[in-house]
């Protein structure tokens, strides 16, 4: 018997229900097959009123289901739906409320209510990093540590972005000269790098032939991505709800890169048939353009005062990863926060005798609320998000890029240019492959250069991803701990190993949060024995085994 009252439902108002809602009588249920704007409206009607959410629904919104609720062949036929099932001519006076709420009223936290699911696809890698700027969604990009960037389309083209006013201008021809080349060197060298490393390095007799295959396979796509040009095209997965959508379009339709331009006007139109009445601010003169304007009109202010206050000046010789900032009293912070929530004592007078334990007593504390991790994703409470840091980090773009997907970092970059030089791993050089490397990345240089001249937003396209970018991270000890243990693990790349690694270093050594720093005791700074990804691979064919003895 459970401690919870059960609501009273007639036998006509239970089919009903059972559509739309997981169970009829428990106090936790899910919502399903119901349009998203008819969530949203739901739990926005939800807060102002004394009804259960499934009372509200049978009482202000079924009727508006086409007439009385969709039947069992409206969910399985295939019709006009929009996004978790509904007609499209479903939830009229959902979509009246919400829009009284959301537009007259103001209520953003509406608009978290519903979510979608979209995919970007064809997108250059200059524009997943404008996809993958907001931190309250969800992204998966398309790897190319599995994906050989060798095939074509099918329509027999390469797979990078053909800017229109590229290829309209008489740099067209050259650029998708230039570009062809890049994929052909790419393709050219795969081969022959595979080779070369299941020669270096032989296959442990434990191993399987296939798991050692797929380990190479992958390590060498790894040593030859930075081949590929910034203008290769991926694909994006996004979750989001429909604030995160909005914000993400006003940032796009006022992005100084045409390609993101053109693309939010996709995205918004498909976004339209799911939730509409979520985005109706986007492209209103007083709202989503307004607030566009002010971004403009702000970037191009900044620029300007940046330039004349820095015309002459020339950057600094600096570390790969450099500790710029960090709170000398974060480890104190942290403990105190510990001892916060297990006493009833004010924070500054926990501060204080914090400041006055001896380091043996530290040490205690810390290990009880770290306690005993069996992995990493054993992770302590927020506390840890007391100590803050902030790191200037130069590193190939393609390390870059797998960083900047970590929603927790506050990430600024740089715009990607020669500048800062480019890597080439040290597998190409001794596989002999050096030269074939360093020419694609001299012909990329060249094609930026004249694409510079007219099209200098645009110009990165043309760079592998191999050239070096310079970004900036403030993360907090949580995030780190996350990010760091994540990102230094073996089979990772080893670019971003290194940066990871160096910023657990400074951490320790540095900014003296050596308590913090031994918490993150999944942090690997060893160095990669063969290829990195085999252990990985071992244990994905171990998994697929037991599930094959399992079924």
């Amino acid at each position: 018997m459970i401690p919870y009252a059960s609501e009273q439902f007639t036998e006509q108002e239970r089919r009903l229900l059972s559509r739309y809602f997981t169970n009829d009588h428990l106090p936790v249920f899910a919502l399903v097959n119901l349009p998203e704007v008819v969530k949203g409206a739901l739990f926005a009607r939800y807060s102002r009123s004394d009804k259960s959410l499934r009372r509200l629904f049978l009482d202000e919104f079924a009727d508006d289901l086409s007439d009385g609720g969709l039947s069992d062949s409206d969910l399985s036929d295939g019709g006009d739906r929009v996004a978790g099932g509904g007609s499209v001519a479903a939830g009229t006076r959902a979509e009246k409320l919400y829009d009284k709420v959301f537009l007259d009223y103001g209520d953003d936290s509406v608009a978290q209510l519903g979510g979608v699911h979209l995919a970007c696809e064809q997108a250059s890698n200059l524009l997943t990093k404008i996809l993958e700027r907001g931190r309250l969604a969800a992204y998966l990009e398309q790897s190319t540590r599995y994906v050989p960037y060798d095939s074509r389309l099918p329509n027999g083209r390469y797979r990078y972005y053909r800017d229109p006013g590229i290829l309209g201008s008489d740099l067209g021809a050259r650029y998708v000269a230039d570009m062809d080349r890049a994929f052909d060197t790419y393709g050219s060298l795969l081969g022959p790098l595979q080779a070369y490393l299941a020669r270096e390095h032989s296959r442990p007799s434990e191993v399987s032939e296939l798991a050692w295959r797929r380990s190479v396979r992958a390590q060498a796509l790894d040593a030859l991505r930075g081949l590929l040009p910034v203008g290769a095209l991926s694909n994006v997965g996004i979750y989001a709800s429909g604030q995160s959508f909005e914000q993400l379009l006003i940032r796009m339709r006022t992005s100084s890169l045409p390609e993101a331009v053109s693309y939010s006007d996709m995205m918004l139109e498909e976004l339209r048939k799911v939730i509409p009445s979520f985005l109706t601010r986007v492209d209103r003169p007083d709202r989503g353009v307004a607030w566009g304007r002010y971004m403009e009109e702000n970037r191009a202010a900044t620029t300007e005062v940046a330039r004349r206050l820095l015309a002459g000046e020339s950057a600094w010789p600096q570390a790969p990863v450099t500790l710029v900032d960090y709170d000398r009293d974060g480890e104190d912070k942290v403990l105190a926060a510990v001892l916060y929530s297990a006493t009833d004592l004010p924070e500054v007078q926990l501060l204080e005798r914090v400041r006055r334990l001896s380091q043996s007593d530290r040490d205690a504390l810390m290990d009880a609320y770290v306690g005993r991790r069996g992995n990493r994703r054993q992770k302590p409470g927020r506390a840890f998000e007391l100590a803050r840091y902030r790191f200037d980090v130069v590193s190939d773009y393609g390390a870059f890029r797998d960083l900047q997907r970590h929603r927790m970092l506050n990430i600024e970059w740089q715009p990607l240019s020669t500048e800062l030089g480019y890597e080439v791993p040290t597998s190409v050089v001794e596989a002999g492959l050096g030269g074939a490397y360093e020419e694609a990345m001299a012909r990329s240089a060249a094609l930026y250069d004249v694409l510079g001249e007219r099209f200098p937003q645009r110009a990165p396209y043309a760079l592998g991803l191999a050239w070096r970018i310079r970004f900036a991270v403030g993360i907090n000890a949580r995030a780190a701990m996350h990010m760091l243990e994540l990102r230094s693990a073996p089979q990772g790349h080893p670019s971003y190993r290194r940066i990871a690694q160096q910023m657990h270093s400074c951490i320790a050594e540095q900014a003296g949060h050596r308590s913090i720093a031994r918490a993150m005791s999944f942090v690997d700074h060893g160095g990669t024995v063969g290829p990195g990804r085999l252990e990985a691979e071992r244990r994905l064919e171990h998994r697929r085994l037991e599930a094959g003895r399992a079924g």
